[in-house]
Order: structure tokens, then sequence, then C-alpha cells
């Protein structure tokens, strides 16, 4: 029996990560390192060449942020830094300040999850996507925040990632991670 009111699909699956805007990357890992032992942190620079398509509020656009991606236990936790352009991370900053952005929800089919988000009232705010070595995977952001009080953002992960530009501790042999 669905719950009243309907479901959302994407969520059957729990939570799969926890986004965190940050004023500097670099300080924020050695933080997260320093004082939880959360690590290795995977950093990149998403924009372009790395992803191959954005849109902000349904129209293409261009912008640029880093990202750092570890495990707690189970959890990807993702620390996000805005550089350029028009996101839903400067977006927050401006309203809220740094601080818990987004709860990621991975799906296996973008397309579907968007149809599913769209039947929920849910909008996409911003995506982006084709940083797989193969040109897979995407990432989209819905306008959940003024009625739930955290944005949701559906990830499908690529097959393949290409190599981080910088692992965090320098030195430290990459750990093995939980299965994506």
């Amino acid at each position: 029996m669905n719950p009243p009111g309907g479901s959302f699909p994407p969520l059957q699956n729990g939570v799969a990560q926890v986004g965190v805007v940050v004023p500097d990357i670099d300080r924020a890992v050695e933080q997260y390192w320093g004082a939880f032992g959360i690590g290795p942190w995977h950093i990149y620079t998403y924009g372009r060449p790395l992803l191959r398509w954005m849109t902000y509020h349904g129209q293409p656009a261009e912008y640029r942020m880093r990202v750092a991606l570890s495990y707690f236990g189970p959890m990807r936790i993702e620390l996000i830094e805005p550089l350029e352009g028009p996101t839903v991370y400067a977006d927050f900053v401006r309203e809220h300040g740094y601080g818990i952005h987004h709860l990621g929800l991975l799906v296996e089919d973008m397309p579907r999850a968007l149809a599913e988000a769209e039947a929920a009232g849910l909008a996409v705010i911003q995506a982006g996507g084709g940083h797989g070595l193969d040109g897979d995977g995407a990432f989209a952001y819905l306008d959940s925040e003024p009625r739930y009080g955290i944005t949701f953002e559906l990830i499908e992960r690529p097959r393949r990632r290409a190599a981080p530009e910088k692992i965090y501790p320098p030195g430290r042999p990459d750990e093995p991670q939980p299965a994506p």
C-alpha cells in the first residue's frame, strides 16, 4: 500500500549521500580528516571539460565547483566549494550560509527518476552530467527545500569515474570504497 499522497520511488532506497557546501575544500578535507578520520578524499573540479552538459533552472548554464568525495561508513559525504556561475550552492550560501545542502538519492535510470520527480511535483533546479569516462553519469537537484526543508539530489553514478585531481591525505594509499 502506498503512503497517503503516493510515493517518490527514489526515496525507497534511502539516502546515499549528504552534501555540505563549504567555503574552502582544502581546509574542509583537512578538518574532516583531522577531527574525524574521514578520508581519503577524492577531489574533482566539476565544470567543463569534466561535465559535458549543465543546466540551471531549465536553461543551459556554465558553472564550476570543486567537490571532495569520501565515505563515513556506507554513507558518502560530498563537500562542495562553489567557484563560479549560477548554482544552487551559491543560492544556498546567500540564503543560509554554509552547511548541509542536500541528501543524495541513487538512481539507475535518470530519465525515469526525473519523470517520477515531476509526477511528485518536484522540478529540477540544477543538473549536469557526462562526467564518467564513457560520457555517462548525471545529477539533478530538485526544488524540494520549500516543501521539505532539504534539497534532494538524484544521482546516476557513472560506470567508470575519471581519476581525481587530488587525493587527501597525500601519500595515503587509496582504500577500497563501498560499491557505488
